[in-house]
């Protein structure tokens, strides 16, 4: 059986690749390699500040209590005047509308940033991020409600 020269160097080169590729591996154990810190150790690293973590904003500024307190009423003041605006009997969609608009803005208020906080109260424009999170308040807030009982059709 002929084999060409090409071919037995290419199979050699091959193998001594693999062996060599093994090697390294296998002695890339060091005994000083840096072990991941323990859970009081990353604690400890958290609370000093010496991990900065991208994803965390707790850097803004705090809104303050006033400020969310203010929010909340302009908040369900607006709500309140943007329901009644196709209304034909103001009083009774007031009366109606208060208390939902108030659970929204509550809710919303909970995790208010200072910089939407300063928009909606200076600036009286509703950012992306409110739109947002007034959708998911509304869904909190209106499917809370207990639903009427449908009708039982047939008996069933």
């Amino acid at each position: 059986m002929k084999h060409s020269r090409h071919k037995m160097n290419a199979w050699l080169a091959a193998c001594a690749g693999l062996v060599f590729a093994f090697m390294v591996t296998a002695c890339s154990d060091r005994e000083d390699a840096q072990q991941p810190p323990s859970k009081a150790e990353a604690r400890k690293m958290q609370t000093a500040g010496d991990v900065h973590n991208p994803f965390d904003h707790t850097h803004d500024e705090p809104v303050t209590d006033i400020r969310k307190h203010k929010f909340e009423h302009d908040f369900a003041a607006q709500c309140v005047e943007r329901e009644l605006k196709n209304s034909t009997d103001k009083e009774a969609g007031k009366a109606r509308w208060e208390k939902p608009c108030m659970c929204i803005a509550t809710f919303m208020m909970k995790n208010l940033t200072a910089d939407e906080a300063g928009k909606f109260l200076d600036e009286h424009k509703n950012t992306q991020s409110l739109v947002i999170k007034y959708e998911n308040a509304a869904f909190h807030c209106l499917q809370a409600k207990q639903q009427p009982k449908e009708p039982q059709l047939f008996g069933r």
